[in-house]
């Protein structure tokens, strides 16, 4: 099996509630930020990578979502008739990923500062880690309210705890997948899993991350890209 990533989940899939009333029309991944749709910053953050395809979930108002990234080259897969979460949507596009690890990307999110697929790339180590996520300090995310998800001990193994948002962003290995038999499941399920076996590690974002999730975090995400001092 392949130690390296050679495929992009994008979850597009969600329901937008928070993002009511914009989402009542469109897609979330389909607002505009910056004068862009909100998948397309998504996208950015994969040119250069060495990555084979790139796939997307789809299932809430998918029509002109999927016209879209057709144009972008992105293949989809279609969630019906329900939702399954990140990790029954990850299982489900399997067969359009690939073997081996694979990146995942949240599509609600803007990013200032070095590419975090890349980065995660570059910390990798298949021998140690079955899933490495790129973890946000607290003090350098825009438009979110909490204390974090998760601490990162001195090795780089992530805990349940405050002080670091999970950005949205990861490498993750996804052969135990098969062995959670839910349909419908958070990928927080397959992590707890890796937490246990000591394999899940997180990586220090150097920049800034905005959550653009809900209406406020626009003003928030367009103001974050025309800085200049970050």
């Amino acid at each position: 099996m392949r130690d390296l990533p050679g495929s992009v989940m994008l979850f597009a899939a969600g329901l937008g509630t928070r993002m009511r009333p914009l989402t009542d029309t469109l897609p979330k991944p389909m607002i505009p930020v910056a004068g862009r749709p909100l998948i397309d910053h998504a996208l950015d953050q994969t040119i250069g990578l060495p990555v084979d395809r790139i796939v997307a979930n789809l299932h809430y108002k998918p029509a002109k979502l999927a016209e879209h990234l057709a144009t972008r080259g992105v293949r989809t897969v279609m969630e019906q008739p329900e939702i399954l979460d990140t990790g029954g949507g990850l299982r489900h596009a399997l067969p359009h990923l690939g073997q081996g690890p694979v990146f995942t990307l949240n599509s609600d999110s803007i990013w200032k500062g070095p590419g975090p697929l890349a980065l995660l790339l570059d910390a990798w180590r298949p021998d140690d880690m079955d899933a490495l996520l790129m973890c946000i300090p607290v003090a350098q995310t825009h438009a979110y309210s909490g204390q974090g998800d998760f601490e990162i001990d001195p090795d780089g193994r992530l805990h349940r705890g405050h002080g670091y948002v999970y950005s949205g962003a990861q490498i993750i290995k996804t052969d135990r997948l098969q062995e959670i038999t839910a349909t419908r499941f958070s990928l927080n399920v397959l992590w707890d899993v890796m937490a246990a076996d000591n394999r899940l590690f997180g990586l220090r974002y150097p920049g800034h991350w905005c959550d653009v999730g809900h209406p406020g975090g626009i003003n928030i995400a367009e103001a974050l890209l025309a800085r200049s001092d970050v």
